[in-house]
């Protein structure tokens, strides 16, 4: 009989294990659990992802109920102890590869010919409970900070970095890499005029909130040929400059593009790219829903709200793991061609989890072949009939 892999091991393959193996030698990830292998503890943490499982007791007993399949996903059976322990000391590093592994494997897989070279930044919040008084307050939350670089292009998240909640979302926006020819889309909170210099002297543009604070002087109005986009129209359109009581300069072209939605209200817009049209512009910023929608998916179909751990390595681990389930899920419905809803694929892949079928036979009943009915008499006899 032809082998036939489990879903999971479908949705595993990406993963090169050579590769992932020296990933692992490099930063020693396996000095301390030499058992329990990183390779054990990524697939554990991808299932506890896609299967829902919401604590370590329940994680031991459904993971150990199908040892049959361990063999050929390369692991073996786990106890709770032993994956509490590998929790809060496994490098974490060793996952953000694997993420930054695949999410370049996704980006050049899917990427769509034809759309605009967008990058949107942004961060959410993880909350933490009482129990967990090592995390830090921001004055709304206690708990962590997702910091997430989005391409809308390839629907692939290519950057993530976790922090404190207390931590600026500048501090780390300025961290990510700026791509020549990209247009970066962020919020207001990403306001640092140094920053925005860079992306404009590495061949970039912007697009962002202007910050009540700010302050911009009109020299020239701009003729608008359109007024009225998705959703949305221009108001005004105007070349501005910087205008600063301190020290704060901004030696780059600038303008500011006033926009009133259609529920009425009013959004003002500053970029330094000074060839598009405004209703292309705010048609980007426009475009910056999509990283929250990122994020609204992850908490609502990953595993993010309840943790197998209470210390902040052990949550970490968790994150990273679900940014890889979450591309994982993506390339599997790419490169499979499936035609439903990617909720709906996520919702399957939870329930067939181990069921041994193709990745594009993931919505059909398994194929049944019935064997020839017996003759209702035995061959060997003589059968006397009517001519």
């Amino acid at each position: 009989m032809r082998y036939c892999d489990s879903i999971f091991g479908h949705l595993l393959k990406p993963i090169s294990r050579r590769w992932f193996a020296g990933v692992v030698a490099r930063h020693e990830a396996d000095a301390y659990d030499k058992e329990f292998r990183s390779w054990d503890h990524l697939t554990l943490l991808i299932f506890a992802q896609l299967s829902g499982v919401g604590s370590l007791r329940g994680l031991e007993a459904a993971w150990n109920a199908n040892a049959h399949h361990h063999y050929h996903l390369g692991a073996g059976e786990i106890s709770r102890s032993t994956v509490s322990d590998a929790n809060a000391r496994r490098p974490l590093a060793v996952f953000t590869e694997t993420f930054a592994m695949l999410s370049g494997l996704a980006g050049r897989r899917s990427k769509r010919e034809g759309e605009a070279l967008l990058s949107l930044i942004d961060s959410s919040p993880i909350p933490l409970g009482k129990l967990y008084d090592w995390a830090k307050w921001n004055g709304r939350i206690r708990g962590l900070k997702l910091h997430t670089v989005y391409e809308p292009a390839c629907d692939n998240p290519t950057h993530l970095e976790i922090t404190d909640a207390n931590i600026n979302d500048m501090e780390i926006g300025e961290k990510f890499p700026i791509k020549p020819g990209f247009t970066h889309v962020f919020d207001k909170g990403y306001c640092k005029y140094p920053w925005w210099t860079a992306i404009h002297e590495a061949g970039a543009t912007f697009v962002t909130r202007q910050k009540t604070s700010s302050r911009f002087r009109a020299t020239c109005w701009r003729k608008l040929k359109k007024r009225r986009g998705d959703g949305f129209r221009i108001v005004d359109d105007a070349e501005v400059k910087l205008v600063s009581k301190g020290d704060s300069r901004l030696p780059i072209p600038m303008r500011r593009i006033r926009v009133r939605r259609d529920d009425g209200a009013k959004i003002t817009l500053v970029t330094n790219d000074m060839e598009r049209s405004a209703v292309e512009i705010a048609g980007f910023y426009k475009t910056r829903w999509q990283i929250e929608l990122l994020f609204r998916w992850i908490k609502q179909h990953l595993h993010v709200r309840s943790f197998l751990g209470r210390n902040a390595n052990a949550i970490s681990l968790q994150l990273v793991a679900a940014m890889i389930a979450f591309i994982l899920l993506r390339l599997a419905a790419r490169e499979n061609l499936v035609k439903i809803p990617i909720i709906r694929f996520a919702g399957l892949v939870t329930a067939r989890l181990f069921m041994r079928t193709a990745i594009a036979h993931i919505d059909k009943p398994p194929e049944f072949h019935p064997s020839r009915p017996m003759p209702k008499h035995s061959p060997n006899q003589m059968e006397f009939r009517y001519a």
